[in-house]
Formats: structure tokens, C-alpha cells, sequence
């Protein structure tokens, strides 16, 4: 459980790094949507064979960090539309 949340800071941070502009995240924001990401990336590469949801493999972690970079961006979009 601790390497899952260890996981998705480090998924989430990479998420913000590649995500364009400057995001007003928090920590357990940032947390959070790396940990989707995380469950999205095992998800898909448990689909295709190659291991468990919760196994560290390059591809679920690749599509992983694609998704939390999705996922910032809707996070990011959504904020600003509420703040208007």
C-alpha cells in the first residue's frame, strides 16, 4: 500500500511535469489523480496481458503517467470553468 501511494506522487508529479502551463494543484490533489492514473495504467495493462493491476511494468506505467497527464487536464480545465 505504501509503494501504491509512493507510486502515484511520483505517476502525479510526472503527470504535472508534462501537463503545459503552470497547474495550482495541491499535494493530495496531485496524489489522487496519480493514483487514478496508477489503477487506469494496470488496468489497461492487465487487459493486455502483461501482469496484475497492482504489477510495476513499463507499459502500465507509461499509460499510467498518459493518463494522469489526461486526467491534470481535465482537473485543470474543470477548476477553471468553476472558478468563472
Amino acid at each position: 500500500m505504501f509503494g501504491f501511494i509512493i507510486a502515484g506522487l511520483v505517476i502525479g508529479a510526472l503527470a504535472r511535469l508534462f501537463t503545459p502551463g503552470k497547474q495550482k494543484l495541491g499535494l493530495l490533489a496531485t496524489l489522487l489523480l496519480g493514483l487514478a492514473g496508477s489503477v487506469i495504467g494496470g488496468t489497461i495493462a492487465s487487459i493486455l496481458g502483461t501482469g496484475g493491476i497492482f504489477d510495476l511494468n513499463i507499459l502500465g506505467f507509461v499509460v499510467a503517467v498518459i493518463s494522469s497527464v489526461m486526467l491534470v487536464g481535465t482537473a485543470e480545465s474543470l477548476a477553471a470553468k468553476a472558478k468563472n
